[in-house]
């Protein structure tokens, strides 16, 4: 029994330390942000909603079924079925019927009301696509804001560990009268600058783990966090595409887009179907219905007699012609003429928007390949010119502010290469989007 708890706890442990140690990779944490994000949830609400009133216009072509059933006493003068005398006594009447009726033409209404629910279904999708699409850029940025602060992390606790080095170094130079004190006050300071740095960067990292927990819908922050794999610089056949190549793919594959031209083709239907209430609407109905009379006065025939004697049908067309109904068609087909120009109008600036953004993009992402290579030259020079400073650091001919300044720019630019490549993979991501490329790393 011992072993078996044992083992219990053994299991249970080993599977809270799992759970714990659980990394997220950039592709888990799109599709987890897409499945749970709040937003997300409303637009698939939407979209079931859409679809219901998709189900309704099916069903107004079809026929509706009523059935009637009443029952009655009646204590005093009435009138004796049979005899047709009027007698003074208590009654009982039992009816029923089943009536139906059914649209035959209404201008077509009810075919273009089928095809705005439709048309008002796919634009619900298309815009549950376009979100789940921002979401993941979002998701996207906020990833790669972790990793460039945690690399930002790595190389500032390796220069730390230098400079602890370089205050022992120094300390023994100082006690052997070859630096003077200064120098190493000066790399002591230096030393707490850059411990600051680090704790800095580390409430960094914090932050942008809360930004992408946010967009995750996720709240344990201590046991969360992401792999931390080498994100480098792959090729991209984006990179052989014109910024007008990139826009014209985007025009045909963007949701946004398709969504505003779908408006359009909404709001042309909508105007059938206002100019459809012109045209005269025509019903056709049928009824049935049979009672039982019954009273204590008299002997009334039976329940099944009563029942086919009394039987009757009824059979009947409903023309209905609009002539005036002060001006609620016209205007009616005014608005809906109106609102097609405004969508026309939302299209049109649609394709200027996505032109913006794709060309803006075209050029953040140039810049950004240009700003990369720039601080990668940086960052050799910076590097060859820290070496040949420590170098004469150490023989005692260069001085510890000296040093420092040299030590400072190399650190400033093995940041910038960090900040530049992420923001690089996250420029290039963005146009890659737009030319339809999922989003991974």
């Amino acid at each position: 029994m011992k072993t078996k708890i044992l083992l219990s706890i053994f299991l249970c442990n080993y599977i809270l330390s799992i759970a714990q140690t659980k990394k997220w990779t950039i592709e888990e944490c799109v599709a987890y942000a897409i499945e749970n994000n709040i937003t997300v949830k409303q637009s698939k609400l939407a979209i079931e909603n859409a679809k219901i009133e998709v189900s309704t216009a099916k069903a107004n072509f079809l026929p509706n079924l009523n059935t009637r059933l009443n029952h009655s006493w009646r204590s005093g003068l009435n009138t004796d079925p049979i005899t047709n005398n009027n007698v003074i006594a208590i009654t009982q009447n039992t009816g029923f019927g089943v009536s139906s009726d059914v649209t035959l033409y209404n201008g077509l209404r009810n075919i273009r009301e089928l095809r705005r629910s439709k048309l008002n279904l796919l634009s619900n999708q298309y815009q549950l696509a376009d979100m789940t699409d921002n979401i993941s850029l979002n998701v996207c940025n906020a990833f790669l804001q972790i990793l460039f602060n945690k690399e930002s992390l790595k190389a500032l606790n390796t220069q730390l560990d230098l400079t602890l080095n370089q205050i022992e170094r120094t300390a023994q130079l100082v006690q052997a009268g070859t630096k003077p004190a200064g120098d190493l006050l000066e790399i002591k300071a230096t030393s707490a600058e850059q411990q600051k740095a680090v704790i800095d960067m580390e409430n960094n990292i914090l932050i942008a783990k809360l930004s992408l927990l946010n967009l995750l819908v996720l709240e344990d922050i201590e046991n969360f966090d992401i792999v931390e794999d080498s994100y480098e610089l792959l090729p991209s056949d984006i990179a052989s595409k014109n910024a007008n190549d990139i826009y014209n793919k985007s025009l045909a594959i963007r949701n946004e887009i398709k969504k505003t031209k779908l408006a359009v083709e909404i709001a042309e239907n909508d105007i059938r179907i206002a100019k459809g209430a012109y045209q005269p609407t025509l019903n056709a109905s049928y009824g049935f219905n049979t009672n039982y009379f019954t009273s204590e006065l008299f002997n009334s025939p039976n329940f099944n007699n009563q029942i086919n004697d009394n039987k009757g049908y009824s059979f009947g067309l409903n023309l209905n012609i609009p002539i005036f109904n002060r001006l609620q068609i016209k205007n009616s087909v005014k608005k809906s003429k109106l609102q097609l120009e405004q969508a026309k109008l939302n299209f049109e600036q649609s394709k200027f928007d996505l032109r913006d953004k794709v060309y803006q993009a075209f050029n953040d992402t140039k810049g950004a390949l240009k700003n990369y290579e720039a601080s990668l030259k940086a960052l050799e020079a910076r590097s060859l010119a820290y070496k040949y400073a420590t170098e004469r650091f150490n023989l005692g001919i260069l001085d510890a502010f000296t040093f420092n300044q040299n030590k400072t720019s190399y650190i400033n630019s093995e940041t910038d290469v960090i900040k530049a490549k992420y923001d690089y993979i996250f420029k290039l991501k963005v146009l890659e989007f737009y030319f339809g490329i999922p989003i991974n790393l």
